[in-house]
């Protein structure tokens, strides 16, 4: 039977939930083998899912461990989930942005998946943050200061992580079926009201085109549809990192530099506005042009940033004691010219290499180590400037500039040129 299952999804025709509930659970019970699996995650990969489809698996997914019920926290509560990008530690941000706006945010993050970092790796860079609150705590905390990160529990979709410990080593993880039913069944079974997804679209993201980000962003409104779910989607650029640090403990403090009002504006900071706007518009149910006042005054009054100090000292966080390594390599232009591209794969490999992330489940994270761009995409440099700065312990790896950097000296030239013509 099994095999008839998977032969019916590699020749394109739709499974029905019986034949879905029958092997998606024989995998977890431990009857259908790593092997046969693979081979139906291919199938699915190569040819697809119905909506109905779609439905049925983030169905199983949910049914497969705990549910949570939050009705006796007061308000909205909404969740935000990210795809996963270089740099982005917006979570970081925009929770305390809404909790301080008077907004109720229950946020179940993940770890890093390949080369993109996970909120809760950031946020263990913390020495003392803990991630595994039971439900008990979540309820405690989030009528007290109105917000919670923690991570998801042992019981809540055992299937995903099964499932998506196989696809990551099968090269499915980009399947756009998939990533919906992981994604959603998470959300839907974390007891959030209204879901934000932000959808990355470039080389550091698993969708490298916009065309596959609008099919995500449509299934996944129409799996919140189903379960009666408001579901906002923003499609947000992943060719260049999000903001200027890579690497865990880096990026926790360019988090708080925004939350203190002092980070300059740009791509980080726009997004973090942004869904921070969707965010407490969803929770406090008031128009997006009053929800941004909200969201700027909080950082302009500090309110965010007391909330930020409120959620991590709730969860045993000892801010004092972050830290990043005191080995740091200064990399520098060999031209002068202007920025015109950032390779965020790269940059992503790059911290990973550094020790940013785990190539083996058993490898120990680095939180100290990582890149801060010292030079963005538009900004002019001279040979010899500081392009970015490598935060390193144990070895520093071969690094190529134009690996990382594009710089375009035309444009000096043709300063030149003009230079020559005034004389």
């Amino acid at each position: 039977m099994i095999l008839d299952i998977i032969n019916k999804k590699r020749l394109g025709k739709e499974l029905s939930y019986n034949e879905l509930y029958e092997i998606f659970n024989g995998y977890l019970d431990g009857d259908v083998a790593d092997y046969q699996m693979s081979a139906l995650l291919m199938a699915i990969c190569i040819n697809g899912m119905t909506d109905d489809e779609v439905f049925a698996l983030t169905k199983i997914f949910i049914d497969s461990g705990d549910v949570l019920e939050f009705s006796d926290i007061p308000g909205i509560k909404v969740d935000k989930h990210s795809t996963g990008g270089i740099g982005d530690k917006t979570t970081l941000v925009i929770v305390p942005i809404v909790a301080a706006c008077g907004g109720t945010v229950i946020k179940m993050s993940g770890r890093g998946l390949g080369y993109t970092g996970g909120t809760i790796d950031k946020l263990e860079s913390i020495p003392g943050y803990k991630i595994d609150l039971s439900d008990e705590d979540i309820e405690e905390q989030v009528h007290k200061i109105g917000c919670v990160v923690t991570g998801q529990t042992a019981d809540l979709v055992p299937m995903d992580k099964a499932i998506y410990s196989l696809r990551d080593v099968t090269s499915t993880v980009s399947s756009i079926p998939l990533i919906a039913s992981s994604i959603m069944s998470k959300k839907i079974a974390g007891g959030a009201d209204k879901i934000l997804i932000d959808i990355k679209v470039g080389n550091g993201a698993l969708l490298t085109n916009k065309e596959d980000a609008n099919k995500l962003s449509r299934l996944m409104k129409e799996i919140g549809k189903f379960y009666g779910k408001e579901v906002r989607t923003i499609i947000s650029d992943m060719n260049v990192p999000l903001g200027r640090c890579v690497g865990n403990a880096l990026e926790v403090l360019e988090a708080i530099d925004v939350l203190k009002g002092k980070a300059k504006k740009n791509s980080f900071y726009d997004l973090c506005i942004e869904l921070a706007t969707n965010l407490v518009s969803m929770s406090l149910e008031i128009p997006d042009d009053e929800a941004r006042n909200k969201v700027i005054n909080s950082l302009n009054d500090g309110s965010a940033y007391k909330k930020f100090l409120e959620l991590v000292k709730f969860q045993k966080g000892n801010i004092d004691k972050l830290k990043v390594s005191d080995k740091q390599y200064k990399l520098k232009s060999n031209i002068s010219g202007t920025i015109s591209r950032i390779n965020a794969l790269k940059i992503g490999k790059l911290a990973f290499s550094l020790g940013a992330g785990k190539k083996e489940i058993t490898d120990k994270i680095d939180y100290g180590v990582g890149v801060k761009l010292e030079k963005l995409v538009g900004e002019k440099v001279k040979k010899g400037d500081v392009l970015a700065t490598i935060y390193y312990n144990k070895c520093l790896p071969e690094i190529k500039i134009d690996d990382i950097y594009k710089i375009d000296w035309k444009n000096v030239l043709k300063i030149w040129f003009y230079v020559i013509i005034i004389l």
